[in-house]
């Protein structure tokens, strides 16, 4: 017996049908209706939007967080860098 063959979509279509979704103005079995899709399909595209919407502005957190975290480390390498020195002055000057 031979296999279906599965159907593609175009990200365009996914990310219309998941605003859709996401606006809850329709259920899923008329989107899934009027776009000829599962209404599986479109939960996980909805649930996937959603994921990535919220993981768009936790990456500028994050972002800032490293940012952040090179700035401190550069700052310890300095300090480091600086005690060495003042060590260093200090016996050669006898202190």
């Amino acid at each position: 017996m031979p296999q279906a063959k599965r159907r593609k979509y175009p990200p365009e279509l996914k990310a219309k049908v998941a605003l859709e979704a996401l606006r809850e103005e329709s259920t899923m079995a008329e989107l899934a209706a009027r776009y000829d899709v599962h209404p599986n399909l479109i939960a996980s595209w909805k649930k996937k939007a959603k994921e990535q919407v919220l993981g768009g502005f936790s990456a500028a957190k994050e972002r800032q967080e490293a940012s952040r975290e090179a700035e401190i480390k550069e700052l310890r390498a300095k300090v480091g860098e600086l005690v060495i020195e003042r060590d260093f002055l200090s016996k050669a000057f006898g202190r």
